[in-house]
């Protein structure tokens, strides 16, 4: 167990470790390695690409019980930011978990109704176990979700100093500290509609945890915290917001896919309504491979909360460029395509 609030300092590059609920990475990499979880510019020439070559998204129709109940309570479909309420504390209360503890304790309760032969409550537990252990693959040991060095490669390169960063549907806001660790001095807003991602989200993220950035000093590596950034976290519509183009990065993570067709157009364009001229677009959305479909079908009833879909680099792409964005760089990463882009 990691109790120091600052425990990591740059004599620890290179070095991985596990806690409970999450995967330490300090390790950096050559332009060689990088190639190994960063495929790059799989796309030559967005002009030349079409919906009839790359496909529409595949839709994830998979919903949570408790969404289900819901609106067989409610007797109407659940409204937007209900569901997102719902899918925030769900997904929080897996980030949190003490991992190897709720293994040990599953364990315990198979043994014993095992031995009593009670089958219903055998199969309830391999069903938790079943997702736990999807969970710890996937977050603590394969570290996807936030997987750090992908998100460096994706995030490297930019022409900014002290930047202003804008997060759209921040939730717990960890893409905009990676973002501040590699460009130190960075003023960052986040935003987000649920006040359980500020309240909970956010403010129950690990100080604990190392950001690897850069020390604008040496020029060198350097290890960051939470309590390091300049954070201003804001509970409110998008669509609400005061600000003009004042902001040199406007990110979202994970957002854009939540939208059917027909409301892409807006929520694409809110990177660029508060962009300076020059600045930088950056959209993530998750991949759609075999094994995204299946963690979205096991784990259902802790993401399936919204409507959501899985593209390919190719389909994001298109829609971010059929909006008005050149595309400065493209890729997938562990889970996620990820898109940096400027308006044209």
């Amino acid at each position: 167990m990691i109790t120091a609030h600052r425990p990591f300092t740059e004599e620890d590059l290179g070095k991985t470790a596990l806690t409970e609920s999450f995967k330490i990475d300090l390790r950096t990499y050559t332009d060689e390695e990088k190639d190994a979880f960063f495929t790059s510019n799989v796309v030559s020439d967005w002009s030349q690409l079409s919906w009839k070559d790359t496909g529409k998204p595949y839709e994830v129709k998979t919903l949570s019980k408790d969404r289900k109940e819901w609106e067989k309570e409610n007797g109407l479909s659940m409204p937007v930011h209900t569901s997102w309420e719902y899918f925030n504390k769900s997904f929080h209360e897996w980030f949190i978990k003490d991992v190897p503890g709720e293994m040990e304790e599953l364990s315990r309760e198979l043994k014993m109704h095992f031995s009593a032969f009670r089958p219903a409550e055998v199969r309830e537990v391999l069903g938790r176990s079943l997702k736990l252990r999807l969970w710890n693959y996937i977050h603590r040991m394969e570290d996807g979700i936030w997987d750090p060095r992908g998100k460096r490669a994706l995030f490297e390169g930019l022409n900014v100093s002290k930047p202003k960063i804008l997060f759209l549907g921040a939730a717990e806001g960890y893409e905009a500290m990676q973002l501040a660790a590699m460009y130190p001095g960075a003023e960052v807003v986040m935003v987000d509609y649920d006040a359980y991602c500020r309240d909970s989200r956010f403010a129950e993220f690990p100080e604990h945890y190392p950001f690897l950035g850069q020390n604008p000093q040496t020029g060198s590596h350097k290890v960051y915290y939470k309590n390091d950034f300049n954070i201003t976290y804001l509970v409110d519509d998008i669509r609400n917001l005061s600000f003009g183009k004042e902001f040199d990065i406007v990110i979202s993570v994970g957002m854009i896919e939540h939208f059917p067709d027909e409301q892409k157009p807006e929520a694409i364009d809110w990177h660029r309504k508060f962009l300076k001229d020059g600045g930088y677009a950056i959209l993530t959305t998750p991949r759609a491979q075999a094994k995204s479909k299946l963690y979205y079908q096991i784990m259902a009833d802790v993401m399936n909360h919204t409507y959501r879909e899985l593209m390919t680099i190719q389909q994001m792409g298109l829609y971010i460029y059929e909006s008005g964005f050149d595309i400065l760089r493209h890729g997938f990463i562990k889970v996620h395509n990820g898109v940096i882009a400027r308006p044209r």
